[in-house]
């Protein structure tokens, strides 16, 4: 396990009574370096969505116990938000809570029979191996190692 997954792992163990106190779930933590500074996000959900004081909330509960903990050695910049609209889904519980929703897809280079890295269409199911999309009324799987991004397609 890398470092940042281990600090992601270890930031959702202290994250998940907080977020029981608060009302909300965690809806996925990332550790990246951006630049030159790190940030420790946690993104939380609820039925509804968050507001301002749920994410104050949260945020003020999690330094404490990240302080107490002190687990990251280096400086880190430490955000807690929404997951946005156009969420990342990156783990299956993302997947199972957007089937039948609009995705639109990311892949490293086209995939078989299209002339795009870009797809948009209906999440349809996954499994260990694929990711299911209709698209055009049709069912398509597609690899998941060849998707860079998938994410839920919005409309303003």
């Amino acid at each position: 396990m890398s470092k940042h997954a281990d600090y992601e792992l270890k930031t959702e163990e202290l994250l998940g009574p907080i977020v029981a106190e608060c009302g909300v779930e965690i809806y996925d933590v990332e550790y990246v370096k951006e630049g030159a500074d790190y940030y420790l996000r946690a993104y939380i959900d609820k039925e509804g969505g968050v507001n301002i004081d749920d994410c104050e909330n949260v945020s003020r509960r999690l330094s404490d116990a990240l302080d107490a903990a002190d687990f990251i050695p280096d400086a880190y910049i430490l955000e807690v938000s929404s997951p946005g609209l156009g969420r990342k889904l990156t783990k299956d519980r993302h997947l199972d809570r957007s089937m039948g929703d609009e995705v639109d897809i990311r892949f490293y280079k086209p995939p078989d029979g299209y002339k795009t890295k870009e797809l948009s269409g209906t999440l349809d199911g996954y499994d260990a191996e694929k990711i299911y999309v209709i698209i055009d009324g049709e069912r398509t799987g597609f690899d998941r190692k060849a998707i860079a991004q998938i994410r839920l397609a919005f409309d303003f």
